[in-house]
């Protein structure tokens, strides 16, 4: 499958708070670093990060663009409250092997009035 459709899906199973679903795009061994917290390595980990965030807040992401090179796709998104971000994914074997997420921690907090951390 070619990166963009990859990404088409995942933005379906994304929108529908499927972590298993959202999981199973990615390779065993994939890495997921949303700059605003530490890596996740491993598709389990990953699933589970997901699971996680998927409880806490309802999330939905709106395509802006989805821009793909090679084994590349970068998607850039918005949400229905204004916080608007990019993400790069490597696509390897049918399967999304890296992945790294643009967008601003401290907006999506206070937009789903979740705690903010103190330092």
């Amino acid at each position: 499958m070619k990166p963009k459709t990859i990404i088409t899906k995942w933005v379906e199973l994304f929108n529908q708070g499927d972590a298993n679903g959202i999981a199973e795009l990615y390779h065993k061994d994939a890495i997921n670093h949303q700059v605003a917290n530490d890596p996740i390595v491993g598709k389990h980990a990953i699933k589970e990060m997901f699971a996680k965030e998927f409880a806490l807040a309802e999330m939905n992401c709106i395509i802006e663009n989805i821009f793909e090179d090679g084994d590349w796709a970068i998607l850039e998104w918005k949400d229905p409250l204004g916080l608007r971000g990019c993400g790069f994914f490597q696509i390897k074997y049918d399967k999304i092997i890296f992945q790294r997420g643009y967008w601003d921690k401290l907006s999506f907090l206070r937009q789903h009035k979740l705690p903010i951390p103190q330092e």
